[in-house]
């Protein structure tokens, strides 16, 4: 009987260290910060002023609309092209708080309401700081571009934008 109690007790702490790193590996991901990240062309978007149809921008977006592309954004990227972007989809419009964590180019962060329109900016957000980048008002949609870009647009406070996925 002690054997068999000592056989059975070697099997369940076994199989426990097992269970316990099999769920420890599934819960981690792997973020490759030692080259610089891919743009993936998941979309297009396209500024207009408010009261016209002409475009005076058009981009290639890349698309974060789940937790880890919401958190992860654009960090590890050591370029973007003028004519990429990031746009940030969220469900539901408020206020929201963007940092540059990780992020080694400088950007502008547009900050957009739920009717596409963009209430306020966060221009030159500076490299790798940490610190708070509010927007204005409730948001729902965030645009990324490499900054300095949204003054040399022209984009203003009101302009909207449409989007299409084409991924």
């Amino acid at each position: 009987m002690a054997t068999y109690k000592s056989h059975v007790s070697s099997f369940l702490a076994g199989a426990l260290i097992l269970l316990t790193i099999a769920c420890g590996e599934k819960d981690q991901k792997t973020i490759n910060t030692s080259s610089d990240v891919q743009f993936a062309v998941e979309g297009q978007l396209k500024m207009f002023k408010d009261s016209t149809e002409q475009p005076y921008a058009d981009f290639e977006i890349e698309i974060a609309d789940n937790d880890y592309e919401i958190q992860t954004g654009m960090m590890y990227r050591k370029s973007l092209r003028s004519n990429r972007g990031m746009l940030f989809i969220f469900p539901e419009e408020q206020p929201r708080y963007f940092y540059m964590k990780n992020t080694e180019i400088s950007l502008d962060i547009i900050y957009l309401n739920a009717e596409k329109k963009i209430i306020s900016f966060q221009k030159n957000a500076k490299p790798l700081d940490e610190s708070s980048l509010p927007s204005e008002g409730p948001a729902q949609y965030v645009f990324e571009i490499n900054g300095g870009q949204a003054d040399a647009l022209g984009m203003q406070v009101g302009d909207r934008m449409e989007f299409t996925k084409t991924k």
